[in-house]
């Protein structure tokens, strides 16, 4: 079952840190997409239904950006 998680992300400043959060987020097992927004400061994930949110949100803070 699909499902689709969103969030705020902060410290995005240009092209490489969409690609680095992307990159982070996309390697969790069970991710089936992240659409990463520079402009709008958020991440929208595609999941399998299996990915825990918190799991999500950790790869984001290990990348080096604030989930708020």
């Amino acid at each position: 079952m699909e499902k689709e998680l969103e969030f705020n992300v902060e410290g995005m400043t240009c092209g490489n840190c969409v690609a680095h959060v992307k990159k982070a987020v996309e390697e969790i097992n069970g991710v089936e997409a992240a659409l990463v927004s520079l402009e709008e400061k958020k991440v929208k994930v595609r999941t399998n239904g299996q990915v825990n949110p918190a799991q999500i949100r950790e790869a984001i803070e290990e990348a080096g950006y604030d989930v708020v």
